[in-house]
Order: C-alpha cells, then structure tokens, then sequence
C-alpha cells in the first residue's frame, strides 16, 4: 500500500477541514478519493501529456507551466549544503485528488515545491504516488553542476584513503554506483544512487551496530557497500526507502543530539566498493527468539526478531544460515525463511519495517545443530546471516502454470512462492503441489493448505506417502513416472511454466530427471537446497 498522506501541503485557512486525526483536508469530489486516485494511475492513460517521454526541464520551461491545467511541480531541487537534483511531475491530473486543495497546489505551479511539502510530510513517498506524472530530471546549470562535482570530489577525498581515491574516481562511470548525504536539525539522510531500475526493498540490508554503518546494496550479481564509522552518535531505528522508477535508496538516521555534522565518518574496511557477490562473505547479526511453537510431532515454526538497528527482507527463494555456538565451535545451518501463514489475512504484514522472520525447522535428536537450536529460551539470540540464492523473482513475470514438488521440509521454500503466486502473479491460471512425506503426521500445514486449495481454485494439492497407515486414501510411493506424468500434465498451448522442486538431494535429482522426460526444459526447472 503506497504510503499517502492525507495531504501533500498545507490547506489554506478557508478550506481547512479538521479530520478525525486533527488533520486538515478539504472536501473531495465524489470518485475522487485516494483509492480512485490510485486506480487513475493504473489505468494507462497518459498523465504527463508527453506521450511516456521523459524530459530535461530546464528552469525557463518549468516557469511556463504555471495553471491549473498545465502545471509542473519540482521536487527535491538543488537543496542545502548537499546535492540532489530533483524531479519535475505534471499534477495537473492530481488537482481534484489533493487533499489540501487545489489552491494549495498552486502555490507551487511552476517552480520547486519542497518548501512547502517538507512542512507537512517529508516522509511521504511522493514519487510513488506521483510516478505516472513524472515529466523528468530538473536540468542542472552547468556552473552549479561544476560546483556538485566538486563536492563531491572533496567528501571523496575527505572520506577515502588516498590509496582508494584514485581507483575508486576511475571506476565512476554511467553504470557504477554512488551515495550522498544530507541533514537537517535532527536528521541524516543517505542516498545510495544504483542507477538500476529493479531496485526493491529486498535489494537494501543495512546493519548499524555502535558506531559502525553499513549498506549493503545488491544489484544484479554484485552487492554494493557502504561501510563508515559514523562522525556522531544516531539512534537505533531508522528508516528505509526505495524509489523504483530511479534506482535511488534513501536511509534516513535520526540524530542524538541536534548538532550539525562537517562529514559523515571515515570509511572502515570495503567502503564504497562494488564486489561480486560470490566474493563477499556473509555477515551476522543477533537476532531475539520471540516464540516456538509445535508445527508436527518434530517440527517447530521459529519467530526471530531482527535487532532495531537493522533492516533486511529475505527475497522469495532465497535462503539465510544460523549460527550457533556448540561446544565451543560455531555450527552453521542454511534454512529458508517463510511467510508465518499460508493466508495473506493472518500473516505478518510485508511493511519496510517488518522486523519479524519466520522458519519452519524439523528438529532431528540425534543431530547436532537443531536440538541445540530447540533448547533456546524465549529471548535468546541466535546469529542470522545476510540472504543469499539465485533464485529470480523475474521467474514469475507473465506466468500461468506453477508446480511444486516438495519432500518434508522441502516444503520450506514453496511457503513463500505460494503466498506470492496466488496474490501477486496476475497471469497465473493454475498451482499444483505434489507434497511427498512418509506418514500424515509428517505432513506441515496439511489443514493450512487444504483451506487454501479450498479458498483459492486454482490451487490443487497432493499428499503423497511413502509409508501410509490402512486408513490413507491418498497417493502412496516415492516420486516417479507414473505419479509425475498424471499430475502435472502440460497445456498443449505452450504456456509459461515453471516448476520449483525441493527435498533431499536423492529426491531433487530424481526428480528433475523426470521432469526432464516429461519435456520441461532446464529453463522451466529451479531446484533448491533441502
């Protein structure tokens, strides 16, 4: 859900409406409530007027759009000590959907309004909200332009080792990343600039952990890092954003003290690097036991609760390792974290601030990671690494047909992708799981599934048994040819498929040669790690 206020600048006097919550907002039309605002916005029609071109606007052309039916708007101009260079929209389309009233948007017609937004919601994430309305980039003069690299080059200087300036100046070009910072009385904004445009929420871990900062940026197969000793002491929580249609993360730190910062910090081991990611190690960080409870006679649903100086969202298919200490030896385990429900209505919600991850975990008493892992308390800590995995969530672009083969705790990775398919793949027609284990008892969320499958009709799940009692009615055997060929039976229309497996290795290579023998190419097959 976009994050709109109930108003993007403030009301004049005569049309202020004081609501509910002590806001102020004017009277809207009928139909033009948020919800329809948001609706506009994804019915394809034309908003800017030019056609899906994006433009340089210079400071003479924006002067010339100053009425109500023609009417530019910058924001985030060249503003303070630091540089950002800002971003004009037509919200001429948006006049009757403004809370504060179409007078108050014209007070900026025209010209920058970030005065006037910044004294109500700063934090709003305007460039969503207005993202079909963007005309483009605010042209920089070139004396100023002049002036911003200069800048740049002294906080470079100021903030990398001389042995690093040079190399790092070199690889600056179209494609390699950067930052910046800017502050206000109470807070510090850093702005990660990817130039890429698949940049999400999950694509951003950040780790503030006493005086040491760090950003770690993943684009494409390389991880981006910001690595600093902070100048001055900031609080625990902190803020992240991600503007998708400019590739730009903003990471707002609230100040201790109300005192201005001269820099940043000083850059501590890596800072500033692009490093592929097969290069990286993983890094840790203390997460709190929040709860355990019983899933089936030897598994158990894990809450870990992420430290508040710390933001990270686990892509879908991907996976994270415990660390434990045993017997003097730190023991490392990868698992896949899920959703904490199959239903969208009782999970947690997926906000930037989430800070609850879930795991499904069989507990083996022989073993020795996982019987360590269940004698934890409520409240102790167990070190959770930064995601890593190749699955690609492009997989599901236009998709129709979904199958999943799982074994036991194969099951894990299949939580999240079911969760996103049935809400998120608006291609979709069909899922299929195929759910082998040995006995009913051993079957995760049987009663969870078969609601669903119940809910949604494009779900069909099969339970199938390795060693069943009398009274099972369902599937029996291991994975083959025969139980393959009957369930997951392609459309002859060629339609887009992908089949995600997972279980114990024997399991995974069996079935991916009979995946294979059934005519899906290696293209439509992902397996996973049991």
């Amino acid at each position: 859900m976009l994050n709109v206020p109930s108003q993007s600048f403030p009301a004049p006097r005569s049309q202020q409406r004081v609501a509910a919550g002590g806001r102020s907002k004017v009277p809207l039309k009928q139909g033009r409530s948020l919800m329809d605002w948001i609706r506009l916005t994804k019915s394809g029609k034309d908003l800017t007027g030019l056609k899906g071109r994006l433009i340089e606007v210079t400071e003479e052309e924006l002067k010339k759009h100053n009425k109500k039916d023609d009417c530019w708007v910058c924001i985030r101009g060249i503003i303070s000590a630091r540089f950002d260079i800002g971003f004009v929209y037509n919200v001429s389309p948006y006049m009757e959907y403004h809370p504060g009233g179409e007078d108050e948007l014209m007070r900026a017609a025209g010209s920058d309004g970030t005065e006037l937004f910044d004294q109500v919601h700063r934090w709003v994430n305007y460039e969503s909200m207005l993202k079909e309305c963007l005309v483009g980039r605010m042209a920089v003069k070139p004396t100023v332009l002049k002036d911003y690299r200069e800048e740049e080059k002294k906080v470079l200087n100021g903030m990398l080792p001389k042995s690093q300036v040079t190399e790092t100046l070199a690889k600056e070009g179209p494609s390699y990343p950067s930052y910046d910072w800017f502050q206000t009385d109470s807070l510090v904004t850093i702005a990660i600039y990817t130039k890429q445009k698949d940049i999400n929420l999950d694509s951003i871990i950040v780790d503030h952990q006493d005086d040491s900062f760090r950003a770690e940026t993943i684009i494409k197969d390389h991880l981006y890092l910001i690595h600093i000793g902070l100048s001055h002491e900031v609080q625990e929580d902190f803020s992240v954003r991600v503007i998708e249609s400019v590739g730009k993360i903003e990471i707002v730190l609230k100040k201790k003290e109300n005192t201005s910062w001269n820099f940043l910090g000083h850059p501590l081991e890596n800072h500033h690097s692009l490093i592929p990611r097969k290069d990286t190690g993983l890094y840790y960080r203390k997460c709190q036991l929040i709860s355990k409870e019983d899933v089936t006679h030897d598994t158990r649903l894990f809450c870990l609760m992420l430290p508040p100086s710390t933001h990270l969202q686990v892509p879908i298919g991907q996976h994270v390792y415990l660390r434990l200490p045993i017997t003097g030896t730190e023991i490392v385990k990868p698992y896949t974290p899920i959703s904490g429900s199959l239903f969208s209505e009782f999970k947690e919600p997926v906000l930037p601030n989430n800070k609850y991850i879930y795991f499904l975990i069989k507990i083996y008493p022989t073993g020795l990671f996982t019987p360590e892992l269940d004698r934890l308390q409520i409240g102790d800590f167990v070190s959770v690494s930064s995601p890593e995995g190749n699955f690609k969530i492009s997989a599901f672009q236009e998709l129709e047909d979904l199958f999943l083969l799982a074994a036991g705790t194969g099951f894990t990775p299949m939580v999240k992708i079911l969760n996103y398919a049935l809400t998120d793949i608006p291609t979709l027609r069909k899922v299929k799981l195929m759910f082998f284990n040995k006995t009913e008892d051993d079957i995760i969320w049987r009663s969870q599934l078969e609601k669903l499958a119940f809910k949604d009709k494009r779900l069909d799940v099969e339970f199938v048994l390795s060693a069943p009692t009398s009274e099972w009615n369902g599937k029996q055997g291991h994975i083959s040819p025969a139980l393959l060929s009957e369930f997951f039976k392609r459309n002859l229309d060629k339609s887009k498929v992908l089949v995600c497996i997972c279980g114990p290795v024997p399991f995974t290579e069996q079935g991916i040669r009979l995946l294979h023998d059934l005519n899906f190419s290696k293209n439509e097959i992902h397996s996973f790690t049991a």
